[in-house]
């Protein structure tokens, strides 16, 4: 799994399974006394995502294994006081709702009472909109009370990212010093005491990308870039309103997933993002360390849920 040399890095001290989960047959969990017990997870979402309208179905083998994180469950004994479930809306949506109504009857049958809602992360503190679907369960009956939205103000693109280091395409150095000090309280919280961070790998392009993307402006799309320069697209305007998206320095970002294919672009360099500076839109702190190629660190940083 590319995520396992990340997180062992990162949190060296924490028990690991790195194999397919359907081979794990016995948990080792060692109960604190007074204490409650929190299985927290989220299944592969790719499936239930609403871009991908291609295996987002009953079909779809992936879409099964949320009966792997109920299996989990099972083996816990006695069974643990909460679950924490999450997943992309999309999850809510899929064949009517079926794999949401599936999760309700697993855990409604093992005793638990189960809270639900979506949740965008933009409301709580992250400099993006991404809605979640959360599912809460109760083993001794409680109704989860989801947190009100906080922020009448979402942060800003430019209050994330302004501070880290400039870059070009291509650029392969991990480490860097900060272009200047943190402009906000945010940058602030999430560079603490550094004076250098890591993760600073940009996607190379071509040429001709490069010139596409002098023609997006802030907010923009590929319909912004001339039609000579999208000939290579067997049908340029059938394009998602995602690919080639420059961010807004004055708005929150749009959803962090699988920006290298998407070409997300940078708000004010004729580049895409790095790793930090997506992994910042997500709201890691800077300590924390992607490991592995560029292309498994961008991954891992787009399937995240974000820490704050």
């Amino acid at each position: 799994m590319n995520c396992t040399p990340t997180y062992r890095h990162n949190f060296p001290k924490t028990q690991l399974y790195s194999q397919d989960i359907r081979n794990l047959k016995k948990l080792p969990i060692k109960r604190t006394k007074n204490k409650p017990l929190i299985v927290f997870g989220g299944p592969p979402c790719q499936g239930f995502s609403t871009s991908n309208q291609r295996t987002r179905s009953l079909e779809n083998n992936n879409n099964w294994l949320f009966s792997e994180f109920i299996r989990i469950i099972r083996l816990i004994d006695p069974l643990p006081e909460w679950i924490v479930f999450e997943n992309v809306k999309g999850f809510t949506e899929t064949e009517d709702g079926f794999f949401l109504d599936k999760v309700n009857e697993e855990l409604t049958s093992l005793g638990y009472v189960v809270s639900s809602k979506r949740l965008n992360a933009m409301d709580y503190g992250v400099p993006q909109k991404r809605t979640r679907f959360f599912a809460v369960a109760s083993r001794q009956g409680h109704f989860f009370s989801f947190p009100e939205a906080f922020l009448l103000n979402p942060i800003k693109v430019s209050d994330a990212i302004s501070d880290l280091p400039e870059l070009i395409a291509g650029s392969k150095e991990n480490w860097r010093s900060y272009n200047e000090g943190p402009i906000s309280n945010y940058a602030k919280e999430l560079r603490g005491n550094l004076t250098i961070s890591p993760n600073h790998q940009v996607s190379n392009n071509s040429t001709l990308v490069l010139e596409r993307y002098k023609h997006i402006p802030p907010g923009g799309n590929w319909q912004n870039i001339p039609l000579n320069l999208m000939q290579n697209y067997k049908d340029s305007t059938r394009c998602h309103t995602g690919i080639y998206h420059r961010l807004h320095p004055e708005k929150p970002s749009i959803v962090i997933g699988n920006y290298r294919k998407n070409m997300l672009v940078h708000p004010f360099q004729n580049r895409g993002l790095s790793v930090r500076e997506a992994a910042r839109l997500q709201s890691f702190p800077d300590w924390f360390e992607f490991k592995g190629s560029i292309g498994f660190q961008q991954q891992q940083v787009g399937n995240a849920v974000p820490p704050l």
